[in-house]
This record gives C-alpha cells, sequence and structure tokens, in this order.
C-alpha cells in the first residue's frame, strides 16, 4: 500500500512539472525592413496571459490564437499558441521581455528573447511575380536650397515624398525626425498635405511636400542635416484580378529615408569686418526715433531703436545709445515683428528706451551705429543715425548739486526734493540668548517617541499577520480585483472584437472563482449550474451567464457588429448584478 502510494505522489508531482510555457522567434537576426513572428506556446491550458511590452517593434498582427487538443490511447496532448507578426522600428540588439500565463494557480513566464535588427536588407523577388515593388515606387528626397552658404545666411530644406500612380499611401509615421545640429531651425506648417503631379527620374508620379524648415548656420565648417525616416503602409497592385477586371491589391510596408545632408558652411570675410559688428546678416534699415525733443520738467521721453528688412533679425543684437549722465535712461523694452516664410526672416526689431531728464539744459545724444554683412553686395555695410537734442525747458538747474572735487560729474549730492524716511519709534529686538536644545519639550518629545510607537508597531504587525494567514480570503480579493480590471478592460476594447471578448471571457471566470471558490479546471457547464443553483441563485440568471460565458470564445471567430458587443456588454454587467445580490 505504501509502494502504491508513492508511485502516486511521484507521477502526481510529474504531472506538474511536466508544463511548459516557452516563447519561439522566427529568427534571431533580421534586416529593419523584415517582419519577425514569435509564439508563445504552452502545453495546458491557463488564464490572464500578459504578453511583453515588444519596445523596439511595431505590431503589424496579433495576437491569433491556436488551440490543438487529442486523445490518443487514454493520453490527452494539449496546445495552445498566442502568435504576434512585428516590424522593429529602430537597429541595434533588442529584447523581447517575458510573457507571463497562470496555470493552477501558479505563474509561468518565458525566457526573454535577443533579436539583432541590423540595416535594411534587399528582399528576394519571385521570377515569376511581376507585380510593382513598393522599392522602386516610393522616393524621399530632401531638397536643399543652397549647399555652401555664409555664416548666418538662411537656407530651406524642403523634405518631398514621391509616389508612383500605381501605389497607394494609406499611412504614414516618423520614425526619425531630422536633427538640425548648430543650426537656429523654424518648421514652417503645413495646413493640409496635397499630393501634386512631378517628374522624378523622367517619371511622371505623384509629389507631397511633408515638411519645410528654414535653417541658419550658426557656426562655419561642414555641418550635417540628420536625415528624416518614415515606416509607410502602402497598397501596391498585384496580378490577379478582380471579376470586373481590376488589378487587386495587397498591404504592404515600406521604409524610405531622405539621407544625411552635408552644409560647407563658409565664414563672414575678416576684411573689412567693423568694430561695432554684432553678428547681422541680410539687408537692413537702422533708424533711431525719439517721441519728443522737447520736456518739461518731470516729463520723459521713449527713444525708439529699430532694425528692419531681410535677414536673421533673432540672431543679433541692437546698438545701445550713449546719454548724458544728466538723462536717466531706463531698461528697454524688446520687441520682435518677425515672420519666418520660406525665403527666410523678414520683419523688425526695436528697442523702446525710457528717458528721464534730471535738469533743465539742452542735451545731445550722440548718433549710433549698425553694421551688417550684404549678403547681396558680399561686403560690410554701416549705417549712422543723426545727433539728437534734447531741450529741457524748466527744472533744477546742475548748479543747484554740489559736484565732487575731482570733478567727476557722475558724483552729485543728494538734491533739496530728496527725503528721509522718518525714523521708527518701535523695534523688534530679538535676545541673542536661545535656550539650549538639550532638557526642552522638543527634546524629551523626540526622546520617547520610537517608545510610543512600538505598540502600534506590534498591533500593525499582528493585524497583516491575520491578513495573509486568510489565504482563501486573500485568494478570493484577487479574484475579484481581476475580475473588475477585465471588465474595465472589456469596455475600452468595445471597438476591437477580439480583445473585447477575450477580455469578458476573463472577467466571468474571475468572478465566479471569487464568489464560489472554484477553480478553472473544474468550470464545466453541469459544474457551475450545481454550484450557483446551489446558492439560491435563479435558474434564468444561471443559464444567461453560462450561455454568455460559451458565447465568448466563439465570438471571437464570427462576424460580430459593434451593437451586438455593446449588448454583450451590457448583458455581462446585469448578469454580475444580478448574481450579486443572489447569491
Amino acid at each position: 500500500m505504501k509502494k502504491l502510494i508513492f508511485l502516486f505522489l511521484i507521477a502526481f508531482n510529474g504531472l506538474y512539472a511536466q508544463v511548459q510555457f516557452e516563447a519561439k522567434a522566427s529568427k534571431t537576426t533580421l534586416g529593419l525592413n523584415e517582419r519577425l513572428r514569435v509564439d508563445f506556446t504552452m502545453n495546458d491550458d491557463g488564464d490572464n496571459f500578459v504578453p511583453p511590452g515588444f519596445e523596439g517593434f511595431k505590431v503589424i498582427a496579433g495576437p491569433s490564437q491556436q488551440v490543438s487538443q487529442s486523445w490518443i490511447n487514454g493520453k490527452v496532448t494539449f496546445n495552445k499558441t498566442y502568435s504576434y507578426f512585428l516590424l522593429p522600428t529602430q537597429k541595434g540588439s533588442l529584447t523581447i521581455k517575458q510573457a507571463s500565463i497562470e496555470i493552477r494557480h501558479q505563474v509561468y513566464k518565458t525566457t526573454p528573447i535577443k533579436i539583432t535588427v541590423t540595416n535594411a536588407v534587399e528582399m528576394p523577388k519571385d521570377p515569376n511575380d511581376t507585380s510593382i515593388s513598393a522599392n522602386d515606387a516610393i522616393h524621399l528626397v530632401a531638397d536643399v536650397s543652397k549647399t555652401n552658404p555664409y555664416l548666418n545666411e538662411p537656407i530651406t530644406v524642403v523634405y518631398k515624398l514621391y509616389i508612383s500612380y500605381n501605389i497607394g499611401l494609406t499611412n504614414f509615421k516618423e520614425l526619425d525626425k531630422p536633427k538640425y545640429n548648430d543650426f537656429w531651425s523654424q518648421n514652417i506648417e503645413i495646413k493640409q498635405l496635397n499630393a501634386e503631379d512631378a517628374t522624378y527620374n523622367g517619371e511622371r508620379v505623384r509629389c507631397v511636400v511633408l515638411k519645410k524648415t528654414v535653417l541658419y548656420p550658426q557656426k562655419s565648417g561642414k555641418l550635417t542635416i540628420e536625415p528624416l525616416s518614415l515606416d509607410l503602409d502602402v497598397q501596391i497592385p498585384t496580378n490577379r484580378r478582380n471579376f470586373w477586371g481590376q488589378a487587386l491589391l495587397k498591404e504592404d510596408n515600406k521604409r524610405v529615408s531622405a539621407g544625411a545632408r552635408v552644409i560647407n558652411v563658409k565664414p563672414l570675410p575678416e576684411a573689412g569686418k567693423p568694430l561695432d559688428f554684432s553678428g547681422a546678416v541680410g539687408r537692413f534699415d537702422f533708424k533711431v526715433t525719439p517721441s519728443k525733443t522737447v520736456l518739461k520738467n518731470g516729463e520723459s521721453l521713449e527713444l525708439n531703436v529699430s532694425v528692419s528688412g531681410n535677414g536673421n533679425l533673432k540672431l543679433f543684437t541692437l546698438p545701445k545709445p550713449v546719454v548724458p549722465t544728466a538723462l536717466e535712461m531706463y531698461d528697454p523694452v524688446h520687441k520682435e515683428q518677425v515672420n519666418t516664410p520660406l525665403s527666410g526672416m523678414n520683419g523688425k526689431v526695436s528697442d523702446t528706451y525710457t528717458i528721464i531728464p534730471q535738469y533743465k539744459g539742452n542735451y545731445t545724444i550722440k548718433p549710433m551705429v549698425f553694421s551688417y554683412f550684404d549678403l547681396g553686395a558680399g561686403r560690410y555695410k554701416t549705417i549712422s543715425s543723426p545727433e539728437i537734442l534734447v531741450k529741457v525747458l524748466d527744472g533744477p538747474s546742475p548748479s543747484d548739486a554740489t559736484v565732487a572735487s575731482n570733478g567727476n560729474s557722475n558724483k552729485r549730492q543728494i538734491s533739496k526734493t530728496d527725503h528721509f524716511e522718518f525714523i521708527k519709534l518701535k523695534t523688534k529686538l530679538v535676545s541673542v540668548n536661545k535656550k539650549d536644545f538639550l532638557g526642552s519639550k522638543l527634546f524629551y518629545g523626540l526622546l520617547f517617541s520610537p517608545f510610543l510607537c512600538i505598540p502600534l508597531l506590534i498591533l500593525f504587525r499582528r493585524k497583516k499577520q491575520a491578513i495573509d494567514s486568510d489565504i482563501a480570503g486573500n485568494r478570493t480579493k484577487m479574484s475579484n480585483r481581476l475580475a473588475k480590471k477585465y471588465l474595465s478592460e472589456a469596455k475600452k476594447n468595445i471597438g476591437n472584437k477580439e480583445p473585447f471578448y477575450i477580455a469578458l471571457e476573463k472577467a466571468m471566470h474571475n468572478f465566479l472563482k471569487a464568489k464560489t471558490h472554484i477553480e478553472t479546471s473544474e468550470m464545466s457547464k453541469d459544474k457551475i449550474r450545481e454550484i450557483l443553483l446551489g446558492r439560491n441563485a435563479k435558474p434564468e440568471t444561471v443559464n444567461d451567464f453560462i450561455n454568455l460565458t460559451e458565447n465568448c470564445e466563439f465570438a471571437r471567430y464570427a462576424p460580430a457588429s459593434s451593437v451586438t458587443i455593446n449588448n454583450d456588454y451590457e448583458k455581462a454587467v446585469e448578469i454580475i448584478s444580478a448574481l450579486e445580490k443572489q447569491i
């Protein structure tokens, strides 16, 4: 008898040891334009399958599910597979992380798979297939207006997608955005993409302008514009025809890149460069305009310094006026009225200074100069503003102030109009002798607080041990949480049939496990009916529960409208609510 029990235990342990859950990839090295198939296979039925995140890949199909079961000579063979088809979105060494499944209340995980993604490879073509290839029918080009500009001279980059008339474009996504290191850049908004007739390599094609950018190089030498790369979903005609003789289309994917462009930036010439040159390049007009030149005591004037024209208006500083010490000048208010079309920046920038005179008299604001490099003439130009005479009619005269003995006019005595603040009579004095921390109330509070916390820690630990020892209760809570989670997931996927019914079936199963403590392997139709009726559930509610649970498996593969899916979701909520009250 003991020997029989021993053999039975060995067989029982062997049964559990035979559970297998593994991930298999169709290949471990592939090109950027190749597809990858990943299968997650198990030899026993389970619940709560969680796939990996597939970082670095785009899921183009899946999950598709295959189940097979056979009985041969009394031996049961079961196999279940979840399959995904992936497309890499980047090069390098990528990892398909672990997937997990719950089988007989134990969680199994797959081993991560290392995948190496290389450059795009040339796909072999069937010599008997005369269908059109997307490789020769789609081209992405970066048109650069000038490849050898001066420093701070505007250039434009226009990204154009050329598509053959035989190819249909259904969607596209940017994989790599262009990088403009060492350039000041401004993207020009394209409100709507339009296809226009064009010619590429002598072939009549459609052209779509995807992006327009204005660039100002900020240093000389060879600068590189990193490429724009796109992932395209296209439709390609095949050799097959429909009933009316029209070519049938097939879905395909295409990766295109505009390629890196090298810009050779010339430095501005040193010969003839003015000392006051601040980096302005283009063609400009310079003006210095006062709001008024005759003032009364207490009045102020505004001095506007502005540059207008075409060029790098946002990339240089305006000259600063020099005024006599008798005129008090405040920091300027900077204003920009600049547009950036495809030809480069144009408009106006200005600094407005507020100037307040201190004494009456006549004062001169010296002429100001502004220098820039004229791209058309290929040389530096300087514009001078006229001298400005400011006349202050009244107010204190400079003789009312005592000038320092060294003759420095910047140092003066306080005028008679200045006042001292009235001396405050009430003070707030703080004692410098502070009470010691040792022996204070705060000291004793901090000293004894750890001892007061010990009873609370003991009570908390006992409470936690009681909760952890309640295995059945914890399992019920977990199943309840999973039921709510999958019911919420089903609601989110109402517009997507297969994930909706998978989540709905898991929600129904976990609800039943939470309420009746029945395991997934025991969930037969008769067993469910027996348990629910034994708990005073109404027969019609039990029938609705069983019918909806069985329907979830078939509905994933059968056609279903959005109305049917909505009805099934609402019915599941009603059934769960009814069973909550009845059992």
